[in-house]
């Protein structure tokens, strides 16, 4: 395993996805608009690798040696245009356009379109094939563009697995915008672990019910749609690491709890 392997298979789906929107084109033109970030973990002989593409986010809860609290560590780079190293990117990539990000009610866009940076999809952002009609006009640049203005390659995190190492959580932005990562460690560390995942987006949730000065129920009751307005969705992975896993052991897995797509829960 290495950091150039998952970087090949991020480009070979992304290959795979674009030559599928261009055989449904015809018949299926806004699959192009279609795209989603990509968070991965892989444990392999006690060393772990975070790759991410988008604004995902993996977070480490791992135990200190002298006070035996459980700090965060955030494992992963995220690509959101919000970020002044995300933009000083995309002009460092695009010179010749000084609109390659665009400050949007008070956002900070791709084009004025999308936040994130990188992403699987995507295809009117990957190639001007797929940037004109029948695409909805939303989803078009208006100018023709002659390299990808998003890209698909993920950054990669590599660092070994100690025993210290408790649990990683993996979740999509929704999640991050309401919790920090300290307090979503010292929520995983403090509960039992059947069910975890669903307690942090309930915790997210309940943040986001506060923030609109609004009840949790109450939020629970908006529908679907609407709900975007209040929160993002939501998707988490808690995976507990275990000594087999930090010492390189081929002894049987580690405990899994996943909760994803938040709007229901």
């Amino acid at each position: 395993m290495s950091a150039d392997v998952i970087k090949n298979a991020y480009l070979e789906t992304e290959e795979e996805f674009l030559s599928m929107v261009r055989k449904q084109w015809d018949i299926k033109p806004q699959i192009a608009s279609v795209g989603s970030c990509c968070l991965a973990g892989v444990i392999c002989n006690g060393t772990l690798y975070i790759a991410n593409a988008g604004d995902s986010r993996a977070v480490l809860g791992r135990v200190d040696k002298f006070d035996k609290q459980v700090k965060a560590v955030q494992l992963s780079d995220e690509h959101n245009a919000n970020l002044e190293s995300v933009r000083d990117e995309l002009h460092s990539l695009h010179p010749e356009d000084p609109q390659i990000v665009v400050l949007k009610h008070k956002v900070w866009r791709v084009k004025g379109i999308i936040q994130v940076s990188r992403s699987i999809g995507d295809a009117y952002l990957k190639k001007q094939e797929f940037n004109r009609i029948p695409l909805l006009p939303k989803f078009r640049v208006h100018e023709p563009f002659h390299k990808p203005i998003l890209l698909a390659e993920p950054a990669v995190h590599v660092q070994k697995l100690y025993p210290e190492d408790q649990f990683l959580i993996f979740a999509s932005d929704g999640l991050w915008e309401h919790l920090t990562n300290q307090e979503a460690v010292e929520i995983v560390q403090n509960s039992p672990r059947n069910g975890i995942a669903r307690k942090l987006v309930k915790a997210a949730l309940h943040e986001a019910a506060k923030k609109r000065e609004m009840r949790y129920s109450d939020l629970k009751k908006i529908d679907r749609g609407v709900r975007r307005h209040f929160h993002d969705d939501i998707t988490v992975i808690v995976l507990f690491i275990g000594s087999n896993l930090s010492s390189g052991s081929s002894l049987q897995g580690p405990i899994l709890s996943i909760k994803g797509g938040d709007a229901n829960t």
